[in-house]
């Protein structure tokens, strides 16, 4: 039998969760088992957790089905354990160094206890300095093991499930469990203590609580709120049942209430029914006021005899005159220009459109990428929709003519953007848009990370001075309800670079369909527009940006390249999109496609793939045509730019760091060898989860649609899939 079963919650927090069950794995102290609780085999979080268990046999994950909630999640694991003392640790928490080595050597001094409460330290996500809340409630509690009697102050209510340590075979006796769905720790926290007969204290940090940007869930307005009060009614219940001493039930009943207090001051908690809830509260109040309960003095002591007295208008008003001043001024649109402005403020004061969609790709370049596939998509399956593409003066041109558009900074731009129910975009909307209430904003992404992205790069200088305001970038995240992603690679990274409470749609990017869905016909149509010759292999040659650079440069002579590779091959330049309106650089056997509007075109032409580290790699995958890897300053670029996973360790084909081992790579026939075929079917497999050629049609139906998720066409697995022909390989 372990000594400890550490259970690890993982719903909703897959991008952070290899942190947690990092800092356990890495402890001094190994006599434990690792339970994380997952929400489905098939879940985001049961992939990460599946490395780990491969690993180290000490990983046992076990599945709660998320409507089972957190509590759900911890009794899941909680019946799974077999170790001597039972820790709760929330996926996006940390143990810190020794922790477990901590906590074995207290129980050595104290001997066997119910509950060994310990000390966490709350850690903002962003900047401030760390806070240890309860630190000043075990300061005061006696040095070795004690009965509760001896601490009343120590009610357990107060402290969140992961700052204490069970022995299991307490929880199992006495049939304690987490009650109801939210507010859980105040119930199991409670009763625990209730129940307990020898607790013991260790003043010292045993985990590290990362404060999610988002908030804690109980923070987010809705009727769940409600069910604090249940928690409340059950520990003060079993309480009297116990007849609990006015010297423990007084501190009890003061922290409960001061939380219900909290939640009953809180204008956006409760959006409804805070009426019935104050009725609630207040009968509640009185039915278990101990004897001889002294009101605490203040504002809060007010608080405490209005509840008292049931009288909920005087509540109110006291509520209403402690709220701070006027909140009008962060909602005040800021478009540039009085009159738009204006405009734009009267606007907002319409109805949604109910069946307006507005569109927008790459700050307004044109219609492209998932946008536009998602459009074309919406015009066949939700044909009552009005679509408006949004683009700058210098794309109007390349708008196809039966679609809808709007000059940006326009008065039609402000216009539709006020009323639009649905906004579709695969950037950001600017900063003086106003996420109206009912509508929708999906953010369909550009590609798959490789570098960082979002919150992650503000750690590297260079790229966060180019980015500019975090914080006024994660304000624009805050606006997403849906954020699109094409694996699970991608959902991992997108929770770490954007948190926020978006909803997740692993459904694929709708752009790549095609990759699935043309034929050779429409292969051999785009190869004629941009100029393949007949029988030629066209080598798609697609650098990425380099932060650290001024320009495009190329880092590779294609003419020579050319020239060393033979005359049987072509190649397709296709520049960063930051560089599509610079001068032509073709010529001979280089063919500049830079400033084609489809890059998936670009794409189906191309026999193969030449790029260093740009995500083009991660949609070109899906045409199961050979990759080379250009790496001539990975180091420099990692360092820089900063990267998620080491390219040259999962590489989708042959890596070439000088332009000699480039063509030698096309010279002897390995760029399409069964090494690189190898290379390339484990890349598939991990980034190619989603993209089978329904993706739009899952966005449609879902987001614009607003069907089921149930109702949603599930993925098809990848060995089932049939990408596009290539034009001169045969594929095994």
């Amino acid at each position: 039998m372990p000594r400890f079963s550490i259970v690890v919650p993982s719903h909703g927090v897959a991008g952070r969760l290899s942190l947690a069950l990092d800092s356990v794995l890495a402890q001094s102290f190994g006599d434990f088992e690792l339970i994380p609780v997952c929400d489905a085999p098939d879940a985001p979080a049961a992939d990460v957790v599946a490395g780990y268990a491969e690993r180290d046999s000490r990983v046992t994950p076990v599945h709660s089905p998320p409507s089972d909630g957190l509590a759900g999640a911890r009794n899941t694991g909680l019946r799974a354990a077999v170790g001597g003392h039972v820790l709760f640790l929330d996926g996006d928490d940390v143990l810190v160094p020794g922790a477990l080595a901590a906590l074995d050597a207290r129980l050595e001094e104290t001997g066997e206890v119910d509950v060994l409460y310990v000390e966490h330290e709350r850690t903002p996500w962003w900047e401030g300095e760390p806070a240890n809340p309860a630190a000043p409630l075990l300061a005061r509690t006696p040095d070795g093991a004690f009965p509760p009697d001896r601490a009343p102050r120590l009610t357990g209510v107060a402290l969140p499930a992961w700052s204490a340590l069970y022995r299991r075979a307490f929880l199992v006796d006495q049939n304690l469990a987490f009650p109801g769905e939210h507010y859980t720790d105040i119930g199991f926290g409670g009763l625990v203590t209730l129940r307990a007969e020898r607790v013991a204290v260790l003043r010292a940090v045993v985990v590290r609580h990362l404060l999610r940007r988002q908030g804690n869930r109980l923070a987010l307005p809705g009727e769940h709120h409600t069910e604090l009060l249940d928690q409340c009614e059950l520990v003060l219940a079993r309480a009297a049942e116990q007849g609990l001493s006015a010297e423990r039930l007084s501190p009890l009943f003061e922290q409960l209430f001061a939380a219900v207090l909290k939640t009953a001051a809180h204008p956006r908690r409760l959006t409804s029914g805070r009426r019935a809830f104050f009725r609630r509260a207040s009968a509640l109040y009185r039915r278990h006021r101990p004897a001889g309960h002294r009101t605490p003095g203040g504002s809060l002591g007010v608080q405490h005899r209005l509840l008292a007295s049931g009288s909920y208008p005087a509540f109110r008003a006291l509520r209403a005159a402690n709220r701070t001043a006027s909140r009008a001024a962060a909602l005040l649109p800021r478009p540039r220009g009085l009159r738009t402005r204006l405009r734009y403020a009267l606007g907002l004061r319409l109805p949604l459109d109910e069946n307006l969609v507005v569109y927008c790709a790459y700050w307004g370049r044109g219609y492209v990428c998932n946008p536009a596939a998602i459009h074309a998509k919406a015009r066949a399956l939700a044909p009552h929709l009005r679509a408006v593409l949004l683009v700058e003066p210098d794309a109007v041109g390349s708008v196809p003519p039966d679609v809808e558009y709007a000059v940006i900074g326009s008065r039609k731009y402000w216009q539709v953007l006020a009323r639009a129910k649905y906004l579709v975009n695969n950037a950001n909307f600017a900063d003086a848009v106003v996420k109206r209430p009912g509508s929708v904003h999906l953010q369909t992404q550009h590609g798959t990370p490789l570098k960082t992205m979002g919150a992650d790069q503000a750690t590297y200088p260079v790229v966060a001075a180019a980015t500019g305001s975090i914080a006024r970038l994660l304000a624009r995240v805050d606006r997403w309800d849906y954020n699109l992603t094409s694996n699970r690679h991608s959902t991992e990274m997108w929770e770490r670079a954007f948190p926020s409470t978006h909803e997740t749609l692993e459904y694929g990017y709708p752009r790549n369909d095609v990759y699935c869905t043309a034929s050779a016909e429409d292969v051999a149509r785009v190869r004629k527009e941009l100029g393949v010759p007949d029988g030629k292999k066209a080598l798609l040659y697609a650098p990425t940006h380099r932060d650290y650079a001024t320009g495009f440069e190329t880092g590779l002579d294609l003419a020579e390249f050319c020239e060393a590779i033979g005359d049987e091959y072509v190649v397709l330049l296709r520049a960063h999109y930051f560089y599509d309106q610079g001068p032509n650089r073709g010529g001979g056997r280089i063919i500049d496609v830079t400033g084609h509007r489809s890059s998936e075109d670009v794409c189906l032409a191309a026999d193969a793939l030449i790029t260093d580290y740009s995500s083009i790699m991660f949609d070109y995958a899906n045409l199961d045509r050979p990759i080379v890897v250009y790496a001539d300053d990975w180091d420099v670029y990692r360092e820089t730019r900063g990267v998620y996973f080491d390219l040259m360790e999962l590489p989708p084909g042959r890596v070439a760091q000088t332009p000699e081992e480039l063509a030698a790579v096309f010279r002897d026939g390995s760029w399409a060898d069964e090494t690189a075929t190898s290379l390339r079917a484990t890349f598939r497999e991990r980034f190619c989860q989603f993209d089978d050629g329904r993706a739009a049609e899952r966005v449609v139906r879902r987001v614009l649609l607003g069907e089921p998720p149930e109702s949603i066409p599930p993925v098809v697995p990848l060995a089932e899939r049939v990408p596009a022909p290539a034009a001169t390989l045969v594929r095994s």
